[in-house]
């Protein structure tokens, strides 16, 4: 079942409308506009609509379709949440931390000028740090989530990592579980000594081929100012469970960067967009750019053509995850964090059923009497042309 927006209502603005009136004076790859066409197009009919129909009442709407773009704000609001229930069957009952591993500014210049080396080297550089440090520390085998994120709370390009991690781990014979301490993971300065040495040790290697396109001088000074700076690592337990981690990291599974809800004002040449200060107690301001400037920073956060942002690692690694959590799950002792329990799903559940359950919606079901589901009777494709669809009655679109 496509997302769709139903006819009879005035669209908030969204990131769309503001690609569609700035975005062509940016200069753009072959890939990011490609992405930016389908967020304008999206729920406008020009990827086409369908009409759909009540045989119960005779009440009919029209559905505009959308893009499902991966990184459009209006789509996928259920691809999130089934992601985000597909995971926490993947949770042990045991303390977790919310980790975060950053970049310092001064190497952003290879992130731009290969986005889709660099920030593979960045994945990597996370997920030997963890599986290492807490190999020598713990002398075990931890499981984590990476998710990417690109951008801060004001749009700029701020490339950072956020892991959820087992606060503890399987031992090396796989015999017993190896818990942490209580509200302590693994040493920050560790983590940041380790995360910056091979960070800059698989950059250097690289840009010593010249892989990114940067002069070899230049590409040294910055690698050995990033070598003095302080980087920043930081581990917390999640404070409502990680649970609540797993539905924060969810809202950036099929988008990016920010939300239509945020964008307040948008007169056709400045938008506003609601903006969490962090260096002032986390209060919520209002940020005004330039319509331009806003579609540069969003455009900035696009990411390369078939880049995964999400990857699992040590324990739930997809080829022995089954297999290892449920080992833990025999050995882990008596724990103060309960596993949240298991949701059973119907096997191939339909759209609505899962928005239903989900949500306690029915996108399908007649607005009008209640009484049955909207049939698809008639299809507008993108190039103007109407065709019938022959459904059963009371199938869902």
């Amino acid at each position: 079942m496509d997302c769709t927006h139903h006819g009879g209502g005035e669209r908030k603005v969204g990131v769309g409308e503001i690609l569609r009136d700035h975005a062509g004076s940016l200069r753009l790859g072959r890939h990011q506009a490609r992405v930016v066409r389908h967020l304008v197009a999206c729920r406008t009919g020009e990827l086409g609509a369908h009409v759909e129909e009540c045989e119960q009442c005779g009440y009919t709407r029209i559905a505009l379709h959308s893009c499902r773009d991966r990184h459009c704000p209006r789509c996928s609001t259920l691809d999130q949440a089934l992601w985000a229930e597909a995971q926490e069957r993947w949770l042990l009952p045991v303390p977790y931390f919310h980790t975060v591993f950053t970049v310092p500014l001064s190497l952003h210049p290879f992130f731009h000028r290969a986005p889709a080396l660099a920030l593979g080297l960045l994945f990597d550089a996370v997920a030997e740090t963890l599986l290492e440090v807490a190999q020598r520390r713990l002398r075990a085998r931890i499981a984590f989530t990476a998710v990417l994120h690109t951008w801060n709370q004001r749009l700029l390009y701020h490339p950072h990592i956020h892991c959820l991690v087992t606060g503890g781990g399987l031992s090396e014979k796989g015999d017993r579980w190896i818990g942490c301490r209580p509200g302590f993971f693994l040493p920050y300065a560790v983590l940041q000594r380790v995360f910056r040495g091979k960070l800059l040790s698989k950059l250097a290697d690289v840009h010593e081929d010249n892989a990114f396109g940067i002069e070899r001088p230049f590409g040294r000074h910055l690698l050995e100012g990033a070598a003095n700076q302080r980087w920043v690592v930081y581990a917390k337990p999640p404070l409502a469970g990680p649970e609540q981690v797993i539905r924060y990291v969810s809202r950036y599974t099929r988008r990016i960067a920010l939300s239509n809800s945020r964008i307040l004002e948008y007169d056709g040449h400045e938008v506003g967009f609601r903006w969490r200060d962090r260096a002032d107690a986390n209060r919520p301001k209002i940020l005004r750019l330039p319509g331009v400037e806003f579609a540069r920073r969003f455009v900035l956060h696009l990411l390369p053509p078939r880049f995964v942002r999400i990857r699992h690692y040590g324990l739930l690694s997809n080829r022995v995850r089954a297999d290892m959590l449920d080992r833990c799950r025999t050995l882990i002792p008596d724990a103060e964090v309960k596993p949240p329990p298991l949701r059973c799903e119907p096997e191939k559940e339909d759209r609505a059923d899962a928005c239903l359950r989900l949500f306690g919606k029915d996108p399908a079901r007649c607005p009008a009497c209640g009484e049955r589901r909207m049939v698809r009777q008639y299809e507008c494709t993108p190039s103007g042309h109407l065709r019938t669809l022959r459904l059963a009655a009371g199938r869902s679109p």
